[in-house]
């Protein structure tokens, strides 16, 4: 019950009474162990959906380059695939585009098999990487977020589009700037705290 007699009464508290039904300390407590406890199975079942994709994913390289999606009358593993799994063609079509990439990207396929990157980074990863960068894409995976590291992606493809052949070499150089961000090392470290943005290419 709040007791709001008397508020400005000198030696009167104005501050609501705790009730009978008002939430202890003790309860506050199991409160937040609860929600804890929910974030972690959270995570939990999410790296085993992830492990769980990478598994489908090397079964879908493996059918794919088996052509028994030609066997079963379809055009691509992708037409297949979407209509045995149900899922759209477009996803279809970007499933096979990753099964197919991982094949020659092992520490990428790794790190999704063991459930430390989700598919969407994983995804966006297999646009860009090589066998000779894919662990620095991997390293900066680890330091940002999926749209940030879709927003890193989209800038080094604008970056090395092949209509750019002709300007000067250029190269991924990716390293560690202040407060967790991502800077080229050629250019000014950003402020901390600052958020990762897409790799610079720079001069050699």
């Amino acid at each position: 019950m709040i007791d709001f007699a008397r508020p400005d009464t000198p030696g009167h508290s104005s501050r609501p009474t705790a009730g009978p039904d008002s939430p202890t300390i003790e309860d506050v407590e199991t409160h937040r162990r609860e929600v804890a406890r929910l974030g972690d199975e959270i995570a939990r079942l999410s790296a085993h959906i992830q492990a769980a994709t990478h598994r489908l994913l090397v079964r879908i390289a493996e059918f794919d380059a088996s052509e028994g999606w030609h066997e079963e009358g379809f055009r691509s593993c992708a037409a297949w695939l979407s209509w045995r799994t149900g899922i759209a063609p477009g996803a279809a079509r970007e499933k096979v585009r990753v099964a197919r990439a991982l094949k020659e990207l092992p520490e990428l396929s790794a790190a999704l098999r063991r459930g430390l990157l989700s598919y969407s980074v994983a995804r966006a990863i297999t646009r860009v990487a090589t066998p000779a960068n894919e662990a620095e894409w991997l390293e900066l995976a680890r330091h940002s977020t999926a749209a940030q590291l879709e927003r890193l992606v989209g800038g080094w493809r604008v970056a090395t589009r092949p209509e750019r052949a002709g300007e000067d070499e250029r190269s991924l150089h990716l390293g560690p700037g202040t407060g967790g961000s991502w800077r080229d090392p050629g250019r000014p470290t950003p402020a901390a705290g600052a958020a990762p943005r897409a790799p610079r290419p720079c001069r050699r």
